[in-house]
Formats: structure tokens, sequence, C-alpha cells
């Protein structure tokens, strides 16, 4: 696989995941009438090849590590290539 391709599909990542930032911003600023809302938070965060997952929830967790298996997975995958 040609690296200049990895390259292109890397910034156009960065350039979506910037996009989203932006319209979960404005999507939130407009819900933010509602106060009695509860806000669940969560990560991941690699030390190495070791994901360590948190959250406020017992539910978001699994969704993080739901996350970290499939980010593990992925790394795993470009590796080999």
């Amino acid at each position: 696989m040609d690296l200049s391709i990895l390259f292109d599909i890397g910034i156009l990542l960065i350039f979506i995941g910037i996009i989203l930032l932006f319209v979960g911003m404005i999507r939130e600023a407009s819900n933010s009438s509602d106060r009695d809302q509860k806000t669940h938070v969560g990560g991941v965060i690699f030390i190495g090849p070791i994901p360590i997952v948190f959250g406020s929830s017992k539910g978001i967790a699994k969704w993080m590590l739901i996350v970290a298996v499939i980010l593990v997975i992925l790394m795993v995958i470009f590796y080999i290539l």
C-alpha cells in the first residue's frame, strides 16, 4: 500500500473529526435549555499498547471498553500492513 494514500486518509480523518467536534458543540449548545439532563462522560487512554478505560457510569465505561478493543484491533491490523 502506498504511504501517500495512508497520509491522505489520516488527514481526511483529522478533518472529519474537527467537523464532528464543531457539529457536536453546536448541537449541545442548542440543547442547553434543558438543565435537568444528566451528562455521561468516558474515555480511553493508551499507554503503549495497553488501554486504560474510564467513564462516569457503567454503561459508558462498557462502550469505552468496546471502543478500546476496536482501536487495539485496528492498531494490530495497521502494524501488520
